[in-house]
């Protein structure tokens, strides 16, 4: 008997006021998702700002967790995101996570005007980040001096509801990246390596299976190196057709296309969920044994994945 799956919901797209906003999250949480996740952009048409979305979907529910999946960490300062994801996670009584990476779109840092840098340059800044995050959580105050950031004497308030805090999600699909997950997440996000800084055919080649049993032997090997207990993981699944639920046209993940075209390359992974909701279930069971993958996010067409979730259950 392996551990349960969670399965994590897409926050709804803004195309109605903030009164039909909430009705749509309150009915993910009826659905029986277990946390609504809420995406950091800036271009590409992305509307809401992570932290007010966060919370509001926190004070709209009263059961279902939130994640950032995930927070840039160049676009922040990480001892004022520890602190408002802080200050969600007591006001919601303890149901925040907080996904962080290094961002892959440069066109989110240049539209503000900040550097991008290389992917040496944002792993070191998020390697600082990580530690002064965990020193607020975890602390009653922070003192932290690094190349990046400096943090003296700062009081970590308010207190986290979550003990020892609340889980910390780091995507990850490069190498570098991959062992600072291993070593410092709680949950490791497992993603296509994204250092052409676009989606494509060689990005969607990254998500074979073998390849992801090698990013998975990665993280786990730096976390034993580490000392410490391998971090759960969690997968984004970029194509999914339940055959046996309403086929809707609504909005598609930014990947589904590109995952679509490369089916027959990816038949053996996570990336590609096709069948009924009996079927697609008894599929994530197995991918849970083999592959230890126990936190999912099915894409946007929720009503077809609660037929999953309603099998597993």
């Amino acid at each position: 008997m392996g551990d349960p799956l969670r399965f994590i919901a897409p926050m709804p797209p803004l195309s109605f006021d903030g009164g039909r906003f909430v009705t749509e999250v309150q009915r993910l949480e009826h659905l029986g998702f277990h946390t609504i996740s809420v995406s950091h952009h800036l271009t590409r048409g992305w509307q809401l700002g992570l932290i007010a979305a966060m919370a509001f979907i926190a004070a709209s529910t009263t059961r279902t967790r939130v994640l950032s999946l995930v927070a840039q960490n160049g676009l922040f300062h990480p001892a004022l995101l520890a602190k408002d994801i802080a200050t969600i996670d007591v006001l919601s009584g303890g149901r925040v996570e907080l996904g962080i990476g290094i961002g892959w779109d440069k066109g989110d840092y240049t539209s503000i005007g900040h550097v991008f840098g290389s992917g040496r340059h944002r792993v070191e800044k998020l390697t600082e980040s990580l530690e002064i995050i965990r020193r607020y959580f975890n602390g009653a105050s922070v003192d932290f001096e690094g190349k990046h950031y400096r943090v003296e004497e700062l009081a970590a308030l308010p207190r986290c509801a979550q003990r020892p805090n609340p889980p910390i999600l780091v995507g990850a699909g490069g190498p570098r990246m991959l062992e600072l997950a291993g070593r410092k997440a709680d949950i490791v996000g497992i993603h296509a390596y994204m250092g052409e800084g676009r989606i494509g055919r060689s990005v969607v080649a990254d998500l074979t299976a073998d390849s992801l049993q090698d990013k998975i032997r990665r993280v786990r090997a730096a976390a034993d190196a580490a000392g410490r207990p391998a971090p759960r993981l969690q997968f984004s699944c970029h194509y999914v057709r339940v055959t046996d639920a309403p086929d809707r046209q609504g909005p598609r993940s930014s990947w589904a296309a590109f995952v679509e075209a490369e089916k027959d390359h990816l038949k053996d992974s996570p990336a590609v969920l096709e069948g009924t909701a009996a079927e697609c279930a008894d599929q994530l069971l197995e991918w849970r044994d083999r592959f230890g993958i126990t936190y999912w996010n099915l894409g946007p067409d929720v009503d077809a994945v609660s037929r999953i979730i309603e099998r597993l259950n």
